[in-house]
Formats: C-alpha cells, structure tokens, sequence
C-alpha cells in the first residue's frame, strides 16, 4: 500500500497552510503597526503648557492688585513684570535688582498662598550692560530662591553685541544650572530680533542653562517678518513664550493673542508635542485700536479671555 497522500489532500493541506500564514502575517503586521504607532505617539508626548499670566499689564496698579486678578482671571501660574504703581503714587521694582534672595523667597511665598505658582521673572537688563553679569547673577539667585525656573532677558532694539553675548552666557549658564534656573533670551528687535538669531547664539553658547523664549509678537513688531517660518528654525531650543500678537492694519499695534494677524495654531504647532514643561507668559493682553483700560476689572477681563483663547488653540492643536 502507498504511504503518499491523494493529490487532493495535499492540495488541501497547502491550501490550509498557506491561508493561517497569511493570517499569521496580518496578524503580525497589525501588531507591528499598532507598536509603531503606541511608539510614535510616546515620541509625541504633548508639551505641557503653563498659562501665566504677567503681572505687567497691571503695571498701573499695586501689585498685590494684580496679583488677585490675575488669580481672578482663572490662572494658576504668575509671571513678575517689572515695576507697579502703588496706593502712594509711587513706581515700585516687584523685585529690585539688588534685592536679597530672601525677598524673592518671602513674595513667591505670598503668591502661592494666593494659589499663584510663579514660574517666570524679569531680569530689566540687557546681557551686555556693564553691570549685565552682576545683576543676571543676582536675579538667578533671587529666582532660586523663590523656586522659579526662567529668568527673563532680551537685547537692546537696536542690537547687541553678540561676542559679550556669548562670553556671558557661558560664565552664566552654570551658575543657572547650579541653581536650577534657566536663563531665557527672547527677541527684542536689532540683531537678535528673531528667535533663529536667538538660537544661533544659544547654540553657540551650547549650555542648558541658557535658552530660548518666543516672542511672536516682537517678531512682527521690530522687523515686520513673519514668526511662523522663524519659529521653525528655534524649536528645538525654545523652553517658554512671552505670549503677545501684532497687528499692521488698520494700526501697526502690539495686543494681546488672537487680536492680531498672527496664526497661533501655526506658531504653536513646532513645539505642540515637546514633552517638556514650558510657561505662556502673557505679556500683552490689550485689545488693539481701542483705548487701554482704566479699571482693574476690565483688565482681568481680557486676562481671562488671553488664557481661554489659547486654551482652545492648544486643545485643539494637542487633540488632532
């Protein structure tokens, strides 16, 4: 008797094998794709945005008026402007340059109890001043001790010189560094105008503890360009933003987010997916053409609408 198989049965027997290969490499296809794509998505990890609100549109009010309008305006974070005029008339530094640690410390403390998380500070002065390294060095320290994390810093509009620049930055990024603080640098017109000449000095400089801010709005402002494609060429260092839009019709106008001709959803997209933390600093929150507030209240109005517009920018941009 023959041991071979009908030629029948082993066409069937092919037939069979053949069809659970092939159902064993969807399978595994499917299985690859859904790996690649949980991958992908791990690689996408949406950056975590801080809305905080600054205390300097309320510069013409006492700081502690801010600071409740701004808890008001339904933000969670803060961020130190430059000066406030108080009950007596008087312009007051939120912290003097001289100040010790200890006063940073003492406010950082009054704002958290307020529910207020202050994440950024301004430095009020220019890298290259003769006094830029002394003070820079103060204001990390001050910023260290009421545990926040940037500290604030731009050129002079008409430029900088971008070799002190450098000598600076690298004497200052370690002293950042050592005190858990990053030094931003954001674009104030002249030579470091855009965040890719910022960028090129950051890289060059080639320490964490010195990066890059984003000010859109002063991108339009001082060089009348475009921030959506400079905004390409700084991603990667870019570790907050000063949040400000620009108008040039009818009226060549500074206002705040969503007033302006500036696309947010575009300019947010490059670092929509960073994994980092990074602090929205609402530096201007005005209504263009209009005349500025006279009243504290209408303030926290236009704070509170600044935060929800870029809410919906954000959600909509980390949910597509």
């Amino acid at each position: 008797m023959s041991l071979r198989p009908s030629p029948e049965i082993s066409r069937r027997h092919f037939i069979a094998s053949t069809t659970a290969f092939a159902g064993l490499a969807v399978s595994l296809g499917q299985t690859s794709r859904c790996a690649a794509a949980d991958e992908k998505q791990t690689a996408r990890k949406p950056t975590m945005f801080q809305h905080a609100c600054m205390t300097l549109p309320y510069s013409n009010f006492p700081l502690e008026r801010a600071l409740t309008g701004i808890k008001s305006a339904g933000y969670q974070h803060v961020a130190w402007g430059v000066k406030h005029r108080e009950a007596n008339g008087e312009n007051v530094p939120v912290i003097a340059e001289d100040a010790s640690p200890d006063v940073a410390k003492e406010l950082a403390k009054r704002c958290r109890g307020m529910g207020l998380e202050p994440v950024m500070m301004f430095s009020t002065i220019y890298p290259e001043h003769a006094r830029g390294l002394d003070v820079l060095t103060r204001r990390i320290k001050q910023a260290a001790a009421a545990n926040i994390g940037q500290v604030l810093t731009f050129g002079h509009t008409q430029g900088g010189n971008r070799a002190v620049w450098i000598e600076r930055f690298k004497a200052l990024g370690p002293i950042a560094r050592d005190n858990n603080v990053t030094l931003v640098v954001k674009q104030h017109g002249g030579s470091t105008g855009t965040g890719e000449a910022c960028a090129e000095i950051i890289r060059e400089v080639n320490d964490p503890g010195i990066m890059v801010n984003y000010d859109a709005g002063n991108v339009m402002d001082y060089l009348d360009l475009d921030p959506i494609p400079d905004i390409k060429k700084c991603a990667a260092e870019i570790r907050s933003f000063c949040v400000k839009d620009h108008r040039n019709w009818p009226k060549d106008q500074d206002c705040g987010p969503g007033f302006g001709e500036i696309d947010h959803y575009k300019l947010l997209e490059p670092v929509a997916f960073t994994g980092l933390t990074m602090p929205l600093a609402y530096e201007n929150i005005f209504a263009p053409l209009v005349s500025r507030p006279t009243k504290p209240e209408e303030i926290d109005g236009l704070a509170r609408r600044a935060r929800e517009f870029m809410e919906v920018v954000i959600s909509g941009l980390q949910t597509a």
